[in-house]
């Protein structure tokens, strides 16, 4: 994960494999701040992005998802969370 001007940017694929590292790189960048994340370098998807990003909206819920992967709205529509990412 990469800050910049607030905005953290996520790469790699955000599946169970790696989403225990993921959920706490993303608390330490709002513990730095992050007020948006962009997800425009994200591959591979499955239901624990969803739970990521339902997480930091929790801990902050003005936080800002950009580029959001096609694939992750698909999950999130499926699941009926859309209007909450």
């Amino acid at each position: 994960m990469l800050m910049e001007d607030g905005v953290e940017h996520l790469g790699g694929d955000l599946t169970l494999a790696n989403a225990s590292r993921l959920l706490a790189e993303s608390a330490t960048a709002l513990d730095e701040n992050a007020r948006a994340f962009d997800l425009s370098g994200i591959g591979q998807v499955d239901s624990s992005a969803l739970s990521l990003l339902l997480s930091i909206r929790r801990r902050r819920a003005d936080a800002e998802f950009r580029n959001i992967p096609d694939s992750l709205l698909s999950l999130a529509k499926l699941y009926g969370v859309a209007e909450l990412i």
